[in-house]
């Protein structure tokens, strides 16, 4: 199968647009066949590189009895130059493989990577505000969209049926004077059996630009209790303001939601998350990609004014025991504790 070109998406937007400034791309899986559970797979799409491309919403095309999530990721290039390929970078599969089988992240080695969108959870599709846009194409180090899609379960395939899971995506040529973002925090760290377990992370926003948040979204497997996220800001004596962005339980659908607090986010100013765990397990359970694993993942959509996004896309820390809000290196204070870890 040749590799998708946008040279295909590049007639169906100027067909497209004489018509109406939004039209509809699909954005899926090729009719794979999963044949072995947790298998992480991607497929690009090759962005024109002539013209500027505005997504404006995506419209999932899955259920979760399919797949357990997706991810579309903005690219400078893709991680293979095959139409579909193995991207489970923590896959155990990837480390046990044959060393000639091919297993490649969703993104080049060292080239622009970032999250565009996240669905799980039979999450409903997403319409950005009015005048926000995520900027592709010409203009933008976003060269390639690539389409993730993790299969927990393959029962279902096991008779030979294939899969076109993805998302449709919403885009126009108008310029949006509001370009979007997405910031994700999230963990490594591990889960002790028989517990209660806080995975944290934070970080300072350290460009001189001011964001806007407008959507949130949160990420755990079976383990996840309530993810919060906060912008924490330190006044002149020294205190830390906490500010609630969202709070959810993790286990209910797994869209972005409208932040509590829409006042922007400026330089100086700190972001922070949390997942509370909580465990049942004879074993440790650590962060990975497996149903096995966990994950701890607050995704912050916002958009800045007639600026570029953050350069700053992910926002990750070594998680407990390594690392907690409460340690002095982490530099926090007046924690809201309760408040972060129930509903």
């Amino acid at each position: 199968m040749a590799l998708r070109t946008v040279g295909v998406l590049l007639l169906s937007l100027m067909a497209m647009a004489k018509h109406s400034p939004i039209g509809r791309y699909p954005i899926l899986m090729p009719n794979v066949h999963p044949d072995r559970p947790e298998l992480y797979l991607c497929t690009p799409i090759k962005v024109d590189y002539t013209k500027n491309y505005y997504i404006v919403g995506f419209e999932p095309n899955a259920t979760m009895n399919t797949a357990h999530h997706m991810l579309l990721y903005g690219c400078g290039m893709p991680g293979s130059s095959r139409p579909v390929w193995d991207c489970g970078e923590m896959s155990r599969h990837a480390l046990m493989s044959d060393p000639d089988e091919e297993s490649f992240s969703p993104c080049g080695k060292g080239s622009h990577s970032q999250i565009i969108y996240a669905w799980a959870r039979d999450a409903p599709k997403l319409e950005l505000p009015d005048g926000v846009g995520f900027k592709v194409g010409k203009d933008s180090p976003i060269k390639y969209i690539i389409l993730q899609v993790h299969y927990a379960h393959v029962d279902r395939f096991k008779d030979g049926s294939v899969d076109d899971s993805g998302i449709f995506i919403h885009y126009t040529l108008e310029p949006m004077p509001k370009q979007a973002g997405v910031l994700l925090l999230g963990t490594a760290g591990e889960i002790p059996p028989h517990s209660v377990e806080k995975m944290e992370a934070s970080c300072d926003i350290t460009e001189h630009k001011e964001i806007h948040p407008f959507a949130y979204r949160t990420h755990t497997h079976g383990l996840g209790k309530v993810v919060s996220g906060y912008r924490v800001r330190r006044d002149d004596q020294g205190v830390d303001h906490w500010t609630m962005l969202g709070k959810r339980d993790p286990l209910t659908p797994q869209m972005f939601y409208p932040v509590e607090n829409f006042e922007p986010i400026r330089f100086g100013d700190r972001l922070a998350a949390r997942c509370t765990m909580k465990s049942n397990r004879d074993r440790i359970t650590r962060i990975g990609a497996t149903n096995e694993d966990e994950m701890c993942n607050f995704y912050l959509m916002y958009y800045v004014n007639n600026d570029e996004p953050l350069e700053t896309k992910y926002c990750f820390s070594m998680g407990p025991p390594a690392y907690r809000w409460d340690y002095p290196n982490s530099d926090l204070n007046n924690i809201p504790d309760l408040e972060a870890s129930h509903l």
